[in-house]
């Protein structure tokens, strides 16, 4: 473990115009979860596992970009915000946060808001590289099809030289298959120094952060290269490369899941969040879509076409087919959901039964209670939400409307199909039905009147 400080810079500028879209290309979420927040919470995991000094957090991001601040804080809640005026290349933006990095004594670590696949242990084994004595170390990567990237130029003792941009590479360096992911760790001392010497002589202008390796061996400083998998490094720039980040962090996040006891009947078709918690002998079938915020205990089945998000399910609870859980759901041991239920901002008491075409919005369901199909919890008036209270052991028959704000007793009885407007006591029956008329014959006589005028019609 590292003793030295840690400054992460992450370069969260960029506006995503291939994106298409007015949300910053940093926000657009893979998993559930913002790419910006995939990536300090990967140098945050690095951190927490490999160094005994905590790190310190920087997002540089472009002018009044209030939502990009509010996402990183999510993650870190004492991140300083620097902001790049102009988009002026990759150093610029690194300099935009020359407050922090002035008076710092440790690593510097800066990393991209759009390139959110990076393991937490490659990061770890990129700033090992400088306790061995490097001044940086850059991450690098193998591709069968390099064209486009900067190769990374190394000696017989794979120290990196330089960085050459592809437009500026000669014939045999273009051959080179080794690329650079832009990702870099620097030792803080001196590093203002060779920061500062990086010009701006390019087509575009621009101060380009590749730079930093040629001027630091000009200063005797050395260099060196980690490899990773050139899938960690995919820079997301479009809707396309979006859709192919998802992909590779949902096989990602089905091995896990199938790595810690979870069996997964047809893992392509199942969508996990990032921070989805399951425990063991779990089944999941197919088309499930878990979101955000979901907990899931031991021995739980979740049957196909359902749909989670901010939900706890807690051990041998079964739901679904076809079953929604909202925001504030939590299901209690034992507990089942079938067909066609939707639950939302509501408590489900252990052994509950809540079967078949149902919605339980804002309610607490007491212990052992049944819920019969088509039972419908009356929670908004048109301006405000209000409660449902059902006891332990209540039974509500089939298709009933509670009226909230309700409380049902425990041990309660709702006849079938009641409109429950006032509280019930405990262990009563109550229901709301009007009597039953029968008015024998007249279902003949209505066919035939129907019937001469459909003849008359046609004549």
């Amino acid at each position: 473990m590292s003793d030295r400080a840690l400054l992460v810079i992450v370069l969260a500028a960029g506006l995503g115009t291939r994106m298409k879209s007015q949300t910053p290309k940093v926000l657009h979420k893979i998993a559930g979860r913002t790419m910006l927040e995939h990536v300090l919470h990967s140098a945050s995991e690095s951190v927490a596992a490999n160094a005994k000094v905590p790190a310190k957090f920087c997002v540089v991001t472009a002018p009044n970009a209030n939502d990009t601040e509010v996402a990183a804080r999510r993650v870190y809640p004492a991140v300083k915000i620097f902001t790049q005026e102009e988009r002026l290349g990759t150093a610029h933006a690194v300099l935009a946060a020359r407050e922090a990095i002035a008076g710092f004594s440790g690593d510097v670590m800066v990393l991209y808001g759009d390139t959110p696949l990076i393991e937490p242990a490659t990061l770890s084994r990129l700033r090992d590289e400088l306790e061995k004595g490097y001044f940086l170390a850059v991450l690098g990567f193998h591709s069968s099809n390099p064209t486009g990237y900067g190769r990374l130029i190394t000696n017989s003792q794979g120290e990196l030289l330089e960085i050459v941009e592809e437009k500026e590479a000669t014939a045999e360096q273009r051959a080179i298959t080794l690329c650079n992911s832009g990702v870099f760790c620097f030792r803080s001392e001196r590093l203002l120094e060779v920061l500062d010497q990086i010009g701006n002589d390019n087509a575009k202008g621009e101060y380009y952060l590749t730079d930093a390796v040629k001027i630091a061996r000009e200063k005797a400083l050395s260099a060196t290269v980690v490899e990773c998998d050139e899938q960690e490094v995919l820079g997301v720039n479009s809707r396309q490369e979006l859709a192919v980040a998802e992909q590779i962090m949902q096989t990602r996040l089905r091995q896990k899941a199938m790595a810690g006891g979870v069996t997964l009947l047809s893992p392509e078709t199942v969508y996990l969040s990032a921070d989805t918690q399951i425990g063991r002998d779990v089944l999941i079938e197919p088309n499930v879509i878990i979101g955000p915020g979901v907990k899931i205990g031991d021995n739980v089945i979740i049957r196909g076409f359902s749909h989670l998000e901010n939900a706890v399910l807690h051990d041998d609870v079964q739901i679904g087919p076809f079953a929604r859980l909202r925001p504030g759901t939590e299901l209690r041991q034992g507990v089942k959901v079938g067909n066609f239920v939707e639950i939302k901002n509501a408590e489900v008491c252990e052994g509950a039964k809540i079967s078949h075409l149902s919605y339980i919005g804002d309610a607490h369901v007491g212990a052992e209670a049944n819920i019969g199909a088509g039972t419908i919890t009356c929670n908004y008036d048109g301006f405000n939400k209000h409660p449902t209270e059902i006891g332990a052991g209540a039974f509500i028959g089939s298709n009933s409307a509670l009226v909230a704000p309700v409380t049902i007793g425990e041990g309660a009885y709702i006849g079938s199909g009641s409109v429950i407007t006032k509280d019930v006591p405990p262990a009563a029956l109550s229901l709301t039905r009007t009597p039953q008329i029968d008015r024998p014959g007249w279902a003949d006589k209505f066919r035939a009147i129907h019937k001469a005028g459909h003849d008359r019609k046609k004549a």
